[in-house]
């Protein structure tokens, strides 16, 4: 049997709402290393691994590319792109009760007893001639595929507002000809029913209050940058942009927290930046959301967190995509607390409310 690691990097606290988080670390393409760890803050311990030993008997344990975590009802989600299947785990034990096999699967949402999953449902391969993606639909409690209906071309995140569907499209597949295109799926229906023009290549999405979703756009990597667009839900319109590159989005009640390690081919570098967009103001607030110089050592950010009762900001540093990675924790002023090593390339976190045991 794999044992976890176990570490004790903070000090106890007891939280009133939030007991923990688990993180999921993508693992190298094609490296089966694909691993879940959980930090408890009652305790200050970090556990690195925790799945093969609570689950000795499941064969190549979770799998190739670790692409989404989520909770719902009682289980916990992990989306396994490259190994093709959504893992299905008791959230307060980490123990196997079930899997659903979707191809190339990407991104998982929730809207009541059913998680709406995203998939490029083709080999993963560069494609000119790749097929249009599709979003399948799970009923939770028995985890049975119900519905599939197909969207734009490589599909990626996602969101529900008011019983519709918004699903960024990449098309990254077909680069250079990208998709620029959110499909709009009605949920009682389970068609597209609308598309939206955005922008190429886009990935990430969030929604706030106010009836607004956010959703970024890589770009080239060459001459067209990454920006984040903003779509009126009510209207289905895009009414404007925010002139901020994002590789990663996290909404925290009005504030929009992004990180962004932009490659360009041009100039053979990577350009990192941290930002704060303020969604009640409409404004981006200024400077850095690290205050202590601390992302200096952050060698590449590739997940973001904000701990919705602490507002603690956690940042996944990849590091060189082949070894252990780190997960820094900072301050809601942007100091740093702590940081613990973790798998390889950490990427995705969810928040808690279970027990874990």
């Amino acid at each position: 049997m794999i044992r976890s690691e176990a570490e004790f990097v903070a000090l106890p606290t007891n939280p009133e709402r939030i007991e923990g988080f688990f993180l999921v670390n993508e693992g190298n393409m094609g490296s089966n290393k694909c691993t879940v760890d959980h930090f408890d803050f009652r305790t200050g311990g970090y556990l690195r691994n925790i799945y093969p030993e609570r689950n000795p008997d499941v064969v190549k344990e979770l799998g190739d590319v670790g692409n989404d975590i989520a909770i719902h009802d009682g289980r916990l989600y992990v989306v396994v792109n490259c190994s093709n299947m959504v893992e299905v785990m008791d959230v307060y034990t980490a123990r196997h009760i079930g899997s659903v096999d979707i191809p190339n699967c990407r991104y998982i949402v929730f809207d009541g007893d059913r998680a709406y999953v995203s998939s490029y449902a083709g080999p993963v391969q560069i494609d000119p001639n790749a097929r249009p993606g599709k979003v399948v639909e799970i009923d939770t409690r028995t985890l049975r595929i119900t519905r599939e209906t197909v969207v734009g071309y490589q599909p990626e995140e996602m969101v529900v507002v008011n019983g519709r569907l918004y699903v960024a499209n990449s098309g990254g597949y077909r680069f250079p000809n990208y998709d620029r295109r959110v499909s709009v799926v009605d949920l009682g229906t389970f068609e597209v029913v609308n598309t939206i023009d955005v922008a190429i290549n886009l990935h990430r999405m969030e929604k706030d209050r106010y009836g607004r979703i956010y959703v970024s756009s890589r770009g080239d990597y060459y001459g067209t940058g990454s920006d984040i667009f903003v779509i009126d839900a009510a209207t289905e319109q895009v009414v404007g942009n925010l002139g901020i590159p994002a590789s990663e989005m996290c909404m925290d009640d009005d504030l929009l927290y992004t990180i962004s390690t932009e490659w360009n081919y041009t100039t053979g570098k990577n350009e990192v930046s941290y930002a704060v967009y303020d969604t009640a103001a409409d404004e981006r607030r200024p400077g850095n959301f690290i205050t202590d110089g601390s992302e200096k050592k952050i060698a590449l950010p590739y997940g973001l967190a904000v701990n919705p009762e602490t507002k603690e900001i956690f940042v996944c540093d990849a590091t060189d995509y082949v070894t252990p990675g780190y997960l820094y924790c900072f301050s809601p002023e942007g100091k740093l607390q702590w940081k613990v090593r973790t798998g390889d390339i950490p990427a995705h976190i969810v928040f808690s409310e279970y027990e874990f045991y």
